[in-house]
């Protein structure tokens, strides 16, 4: 900063400025509250119907959110640019009393363009003898003038820094990067060139110290919106990779440290990756090259003509952590994908090229595999961001007019022509691709990829990360979710072995199938989805099971076969079959509460006859659980050594999940149920026979999964059969008695009459398929 800048600096403008955002954070923290408290939480408990719920609640939410980010944004900046100004006033107050006072001294300050100059300010005649006496006060005043001005550009430099930062994080909305003061936003800003400066070390030279240090800031700083962004745009991607690797690879790799700091690798990965993934958030044109750099060099060596891993072998490793950006994941997968069309000959073949051999880098820490696969570390990632997993398992892998597509249609006729068969990326990595091999420490197979698959999935067909459950601002399904449960469903009734040889993936299959339950009655009512014009009865038919089973925006649709062999083969893990039952059971409730609530409007109820419509959500319901016990039987009865205590157990722990969360199960009181597990509830009655029936199911399990003998295979179906029967009536006559419904028994007879014939109905569609099962076997 020059001296006459600050010496002769007019605040005005900075004042009216810091004033300006005060009041605009003020006015913003009331809209914020408005936004929340007015429009969000009214907007989840609107007895709005249809499509106009999800869609408004959904945009209303995401209102609110930015209401929210606007306010964190602008608070921030009042807060750097009133620090800034305190600051800046105080250097010129110094600067002032520092030239009064060499006035004093006889001393004068003169500023030119580029600098100043101390002088005496004595007549010539007087300047021979002051020169000798004032040189130590003019070089004081000349350095404590210096430092002054050194300190007020770093305070002019280091806000302008960090407020461009904060401004580059989004191009569109707001930021949520939340800063007390400037000093907090530019110390993070510091420490990021500092630790990215420790990391551009080579890895051989990192010191025990070294490490410690970097490991410790990236885990202080990892959720950091301008650390992270200037850490990763520093240090750039090809050292990110050569540094993981470095740092990994026992043949590069700093011995010191592997001998000291081995156990806390996995923390390190973690932290950096976590980093990497909110830098990936940034909108900054450096963090957007980078982001292009990164995809480009990932089918190359990372040391170039010296070899090593590729660079997707190296970066999916460090996306198991963390949130990455939706569009860097989507470009990143493409990439991806055709490395692996590349190198597998379209999938004619293994990938040998991502196999683990003994020279290999050991490139992940967290878990067990090696990650020499970079599918099964993307895939983790994916798991953490739905919209990018349903994009990417829906892209196409090959496309049936490609020549050298090496997939075709089955056919018993071996002169018959063959025709070529067009794949997704789904349909390939779940039905057609050769897994790497993998083993753990004691040589067993693991199945990390697949399993994360299962996980990707998860997220992709359900719209939240997995692992958690969806909430009331979770999106209804959309039309590429409700696709790809489509292809899921028929995929596992195709070949139920590709999931009951794959039971580490069935709690995310039967996590899924529970958020598609009113998908899966729909197709169980064997209606036509898309009658004739000119067929009133079907019209009417199909209008009724859609207000049956209201779905907000997309359906999947599907037949009632492929449904019923999709659930025995959930139903044959105890995870998977936990997940679907609980849910149906809630699922079950919510409707009898639904449809039986008086208020609710004549359009919405699927039957004017309202023993018709218990009878209907009964059977369908006592369907679906019936088809899951045949699926639990097949298990204990098979050579898996499952137990009957092993599936009780698994229902009873769902209950830590699910309790307190009733007004958080389906989307009922909105009139519309779009899920078993979303949603809120209806009035006063909301969940009376949810909590009622849960609690019951609950403590049948926790008393069976103690019980030392268990029942016999033919006992155990007639035990679900009377268990399910039990539910059902007590759910009906609950929810009847809840709404003031005259003769609730009959209600509940209704219902258990009905929830024994679908629990037989499962039975006997199984009889049709069983024969269809034996041979796929």
């Amino acid at each position: 900063m020059r001296l006459d800048t600050l010496l002769h600096a007019n605040f005005t403008l900075l004042d009216d400025a810091v004033t300006d955002w005060s009041t605009l954070v003020n006015h913003l923290e009331g809209l914020k509250k408005d936004a929340e408290e007015g429009l969000h939480q009214a907007a989840d408990k609107a007895d709005w119907a249809g499509l106009n719920a999800q869609v408004s609640k959904e945009f209303i939410g995401k209102t609110a959110g930015e209401f929210s980010d606007a306010h964190t944004q602008a608070k921030t900046i009042h807060s750097i640019l009133s620090d800034t100004r305190t600051e800046l006033k105080g250097h010129h107050r110094r600067l002032v009393d520092a030239i009064d006072g060499g006035r004093k001294k006889n001393l004068k300050v003169i500023a030119y363009e580029g600098g100043f100059t101390v002088t005496t300010d004595l007549p010539p005649e007087g300047r021979a003898d002051a020169d000798t006496d004032n040189k130590g006060d003019i070089t004081a005043l000349r350095d404590e003038l210096q430092r002054i001005l050194d300190q007020a550009s770093e305070s002019d430099n280091s806000a302008k820094s960090v407020l461009q930062s904060i401004a580059d994080q989004s191009k569109l909305g707001f930021s949520d990067a939340d800063y007390a003061d400037r000093d907090s936003a530019a110390a993070a800003v510091k420490k990021a060139d500092e630790l990215a400066k420790l990391v551009r070390k080579d890895p051989e030279g990192l010191t025990v110290a070294d490490f410690k240090r970097l490991n410790t800031g990236l885990k202080e700083y990892a959720n950091d919106e301008l650390f992270a962004e200037r850490f990763a745009t520093v240090l750039g991607p090809e050292k990110t990779l050569e540094f993981w690797t470095g740092i990994s690879d026992p043949g590069r790799g700093n011995h010191e440290l592997a001998h000291a700091c081995l156990d806390q690798f996995d923390d390190l990965q973690r932290n950096l990756g976590l980093t990497l993934a909110h830098a990936t958030q940034s909108d900054s044109a450096a963090m957007g090259g980078w982001k292009r750099q990164m995809i480009d060099i990932g089918d190359k060596p990372i040391y170039g003509n010296s070899g090593g891993p590729m660079g997707f072998q190296v970066m999916s490793n460090l996306m198991r952590t963390g949130d990455y950006d939706d569009r860097f994941l989507k470009d990143y997968g493409t990439r991806l994908m055709e490395t692996e069309r590349k190198l597998t000959g379209n999938g004619a073949h293994g990938n040998g090229v991502w196999q683990r051999t003994g020279g290999s880098a050991w490139l992940n820490r967290i878990g067990e595999d090696s990650g020499s696969d970079p599918l099964t570390g993307y895939l983790k990632g994916l798991s953490n961001s739905p919209d990018a997993a349903t994009d990417f398992f829906n892209q196409r892998y090959v496309s049936k007019d490609d020549p050298d597509n090496p997939f075709e249609w089955d056919s018993d006729d071996e002169d018959e022509y063959k025709a070529k068969k067009e794949l997704s990326n789904f349909q390939y990595l779940f039905e057609e691709r050769d897994w790497p091999q993998e083993t753990d420490s004691k040589g067993d197979d693991l199945h990390t990829g697949k399993n994360n698959l299962a996980l990707a999935l998860e997220a992709a067909v359900t719209g939240h990360p997995a692992g958690e459950r969806p909430t009331m601002d979770t999106p209804a399904h959309n039309e590429g979710q409700t696709k790809l449960f489509e292809s899921l469903v028929s995929s596992i009734s195709e070949d139920t072995t590709r999931l009951t040889d794959n039971t580490f993936m069935s709690d995310s299959i039967g996590q899924i199938a529970a958020e598609y339950l009113p998908d899966i009655d729909r197709a169980a009512s064997d209606v036509d989805p898309h009658p004739d014009n000119n067929d009133e009865d079907a019209r009417e038919s199909w209008e009724r099971i859609q207000n049956l089973y209201p779905v907000a925006e997309s359906s999947a649709e599907m037949n009632h076969r492929d449904v019923s062999r999709f659930l025995f083969a959930v139903g044959q893990n105890p995870e998977g079959y936990s997940a679907v039952e609980v849910g149906q059971k809630k699922y079950m409730c919510y409707l009898m509460e639904y449809h039986l609530n008086p208020d609710l409007p004549e359009g919405c109820r699927p039957h004017h006859d309202l023993e018709l419509t218990i009878r209907n959500i009964a059977r369908h319901s006592g369907e679906v659980s019936g088809t899951l016990a045949m699926g639990r039987n097949e298990a204990v009865a098979g050579p898996s050594d499952l137990k009957d205590k092993e599936y009780d157990h698994a229902v009873s722990q769902l209950k830590n999940v699910i309790s307190g969360t009733v007004g958080t199960g389906v989307g009922v009181g909105t009139s519309f149920v779009a899920s078993p597990v979303v949603g809120a509830g209806v009035g006063g009655a909301a969940g009376t026979a949810t909590s009622v029936v849960l609690e019951e199911l609950f403590k049948d399990a926790e008393g069976s999964a103690k019980d030392a003998a268990g029942p016999k295979i033919g006992e155990d179906w007639e035990n679900g059969q009377d268990n399910n029967m039990k539910y059902t009536r007590r759910a009906a006559s609950e929810a009847a008695r809840a709404h003031g419904l005259e003769h609730p028994s009959d209600v509940g007879t209704w219902a258990e009459t009905e929830s024994s014939r679908g629990f037989l109905d499962a039975g006997e569609w199984m009889d049709r398929v069983g024969a269809e099962l034996v041979t796929d076997r």
